[in-house]
């Protein structure tokens, strides 16, 4: 079964790899989706894929790299499902 959702994270998440470690863990759990800093200083994506490699990109999502601090990891909805590689998109 397949699971797509559309998540925000908050925290000490922008100028610590937070994207570039994102995209590493979500290709490694081979999820479809993409990755970005909102200009508040949170970083929105969206995780697309298995139901099981979704929850676990969720609960990494809420670890992070070592140099981030993440406050919340907040699911703002379910979405369609998401095709192709896992991308890092510029800040919006």
């Amino acid at each position: 079964m397949t699971k797509s959702v559309h998540v925000e994270i908050s925290g000490r998440v922008q100028g610590v790899g937070y994207r570039a470690w994102c995209e590493g863990e979500a290709k490694r759990l081979n999820l479809s989706g993409w990755v970005r800093n909102r200009r508040s200083g949170a970083v929105e994506a969206v995780f697309s894929g298995e139901e099981d490699a979704v929850d676990e990109m969720l609960k990494l999502a809420g670890e992070g790299p070592p140099c981030g601090l993440v406050q919340k990891v907040e699911v703002i909805g379910e979405v369609e499902s998401y095709d192709g590689e896992f991308e890092v998109h510029p800040t919006e």
